[in-house]
């Protein structure tokens, strides 16, 4: 799952954008200008942004240059209808990863992207373990020892974020910030709930360590030494 951010402000295309990112299981947090679109690029975290090239107040690559200019590094694509090499030309200049000319599938945008985080976070196979954990990213399926764990959905996006990065630790407020957008009613008290619920799911009764281990004081991640 990714955590996306889309500046479009044709209603239609934005609604249709954000069905199939969020059907192929990502987080979309949607804005109508580009004054916004900057606003949560540099207060938010995302793994990859969408900016619609035409956009109210601030075009999407006067975006993109404010945004690497502060130093924001993650992948961004344009949208856009020109499609001449001058202005494909300006809008890689101004920092974005990649351009995609209208019209488009939205297959093509979500293969894109996925190609985008690949290359900026490494590689994430399909199938990834942790100890007796096995989550199918493709077909959406946690095993523990081979039998299914049926998660709910909250549940599912902290362990494929805990497995994906296996030697990491994260606060509550980072988890919060890098997997739900900003108008979700995700809390830090349903984070803590989750985690309970995760534990009650995953572990082990006879096993003294916990799959979702803690770290006083910093946070949460999966335990490495199952």
């Amino acid at each position: 799952m990714a955590k996306i951010l889309l500046a479009e402000d044709d209603l239609a295309l934005a609604t249709t954008i954000k069905d199939w990112l969020e059907f192929e299981k990502n987080s979309v947090e949607a804005v109508k200008d580009g004054a916004a679109a900057l606003d949560n690029l540099l207060s938010l975290e995302y793994d990859v942004a969408i900016l619609d090239w035409n956009l109210p107040f601030m075009t999407g690559v006067e975006v993109c240059q404010q945004y690497r200019a502060k130093g924001g590094a993650i992948p961004i694509i344009l949208l856009t209808g020109k499609n001449t090499v001058k202005e494909k030309e300006e809008g890689l200049d101004a920092g974005a990863d990649d351009y995609l000319t209208k019209p488009f599938h939205p297959k093509e945008l979500a293969a894109r992207l996925r190609a985008m985080i690949r290359r900026s976070t490494g590689f994430v196979p399909d199938i990834v373990t942790a100890g007796p954990l096995t989550l199918d990213r493709d077909k959406h399926v946690v095993l523990k020892d081979g039998k299914p764990v049926h998660l709910q959905p909250m549940e599912y996006t902290l362990l494929e974020f805990f497995m994906k990065n296996p030697n990491q630790v994260f606060s509550p407020e980072t988890l919060l910030a890098k997997l739900w957008d900003a108008s979700s009613d995700v809390s830090l008290d349903a984070i803590y709930t989750c985690i309970r619920r995760l534990r009650k799911k995953l572990d082990t009764p006879e096993v003294k360590d916990s799959i979702i281990r803690t770290v006083h004081g910093v946070g949460y991640g999966i335990n490495p030494f199952m």
